[in-house]
């Protein structure tokens, strides 16, 4: 029986594109990683698990539609059913919402609603909050205003720094998002 083939979405380092493609029991194949950075390090990491990539960068195209289109082109040339956003800092515009309805989900590293966008984990520690955590949802045309799938909680502790923060998060987000991904697909 063929796996559904997926496509992840990343612009940086790439944890959890390797904590996804690092799960034996993955139930889907990550047959490509679309990237609009051409100098990432996950582009490494892709290309040590065999993984093609499509890289873009999006100043070369007109709008963000064009950018777009051609993404989707390359999707459905791969057969790619779903997307995982790991670390895409790309607001997800109609051409792809569209051509892919319900079928992208993000991870953010906190509970959403709160502390959505950018430097999230930045945003919880300077609010002094006691508890922060990952959030995985479907990608609607807001800023991670998705239907949410899962979330876990990370406590934060008195002596924590931003740094052990963000790594404790990590951990939750490279767990959380392999296990989240195989029961969408069954």
């Amino acid at each position: 029986m063929n796996k559904i083939r997926a496509a992840v979405f990343a612009s940086g380092a790439g944890s959890n594109f390797q904590a996804i493609m690092e799960r034996s029991d993955l139930q889907c194949d990550i047959s490509l990683l679309v990237c609009d950075k051409p100098s990432a390090s996950v582009l490494e990491k892709a290309e040590n698990f065999g993984v093609p990539t499509f890289v873009f960068d999006p100043k070369k195209y007109a709008s963000k539609s064009n950018y777009e289109k051609e993404v989707v082109r390359r999707l459905q040339q791969a057969n790619i059913s779903w997307i995982f956003l790991a670390g895409y800092m790309r607001i997800v515009g109609p051409t792809l919402l569209n051509a892919y309805e319900t079928k992208i989900i993000n991870i953010h590293p906190s509970l959403l609603p709160y502390f959505p966008g950018k430097d999230a984990i930045g945003q919880a520690y300077q609010a002094g909050v006691s508890t922060t955590g990952v959030t995985v949802h479907y990608i609607d045309e807001g800023i991670d205003t998705g239907t949410v799938i899962a979330q876990e909680p990370v406590e934060v502790f008195s002596d924590d720094t931003e740094e052990t923060l963000k790594e404790r998060i990590q951990q939750v987000e490279h767990r959380l998002y392999p296990i989240v991904i195989n029961r969408l697909m069954k």
